[in-house]
């Protein structure tokens, strides 16, 4: 089994679960700033993807493998009931686990990402990342060098330099590149089931945001017909980090509205 990297922080073994799962080219510190405003209320699992951060890598994508190891590990933990939180990419998965393992899934909260399949948008990204020659930089300010040559954004090139390390004198890349970029087609894709999810659902979209539109309201009603949306004004798809406090207390009052 491929063994996927946890950080879990809690005082108190009696407070509830909550899952954190972060987004494509992410790992679990991506989520950090809710992680620290959830710490008062909940024990809070934060989990880097297969492929991601320092799970292991995997042979194959698809979401319903990611789903199947990130409940094993719940099932290792004895974690037998929890809200599910998911960004983008980690919002697919989150709800391919509510899906496929409803009983594990108290309520589920996906931050920008609909259960649709996306054209891809994420071309330039892997440009850059293929321009790195990782045999032959010497320092960060190289790798940025190269990225910058596809990617004009200044915050995407620094949030895919948080996953570059060196070992050795060595550089690598935390995810798994080469599979991602062969499978990049499947994690596009929707997500499907034969059944429903019918708990509470909460979708939170960033304003500025294209991910989640409203011309995905039928198919995500379809699978999750207990589900609300709201909108964070001013932000865009990294809407957590944006404005931590307010995604916080949107997700809080979504929580306490099922008491």
């Amino acid at each position: 089994m491929s063994a996927v990297n946890y950080q879990i922080h809690s005082d108190d073994s009696q407070k509830p679960w909550i899952i954190l799962i972060h987004g494509l080219f992410g790992s679990l510190d991506n989520l950090s700033g809710l992680r620290r405003l959830f710490t008062e209320q909940f024990q809070v699992l934060s989990i880097d993807l297969p492929d991601h951060g320092q799970s292991s890598f995997t042979e194959e994508f698809s979401f319903k493998h990611y789903a199947h190891l990130i409940s094993q590990t719940l099932a290792a933990l004895n974690i037998q009931s929890a809200t599910l939180v998911g960004h983008s990419l980690g919002g697919k998965v989150a709800m391919q686990i509510a899906l496929d393992n409803a009983s594990l899934v108290k309520r589920l909260v996906i931050i920008d990402i609909a259960p649709v399949k996306y054209l891809p948008r994420h071309n330039q990204v892997f440009a850059g990342l293929n321009a790195v020659d990782l045999g032959h930089i010497e320092s960060r300010k190289q790798a940025e060098e190269s990225l910058a040559q596809h990617i004009q954004e200044s915050g995407v090139r620094q949030f895919l330099l948080k996953s570059l390390y060196n070992q050795e004198n060595q550089w690598f890349w935390r995810f798994n590149l080469k599979l991602l970029q062969r499978d990049y087609i499947k994690l596009s894709e929707a997500i499907e089931s034969e059944h429903s999810f019918n708990k509470p659902v909460l979708f939170i979209k960033g304003q500025l945001s294209d991910y989640l539109l409203a011309e995905h309201k039928e198919a995500t009603l379809t699978l999750f017909p207990n589900s609300k949306s709201r909108v964070i004004n001013g932000v865009g798809h990294w809407l957590h980090a944006e404005k931590p406090k307010v995604c916080h207390e949107m997700i809080m009052s979504f929580i306490l509205a099922q008491k």
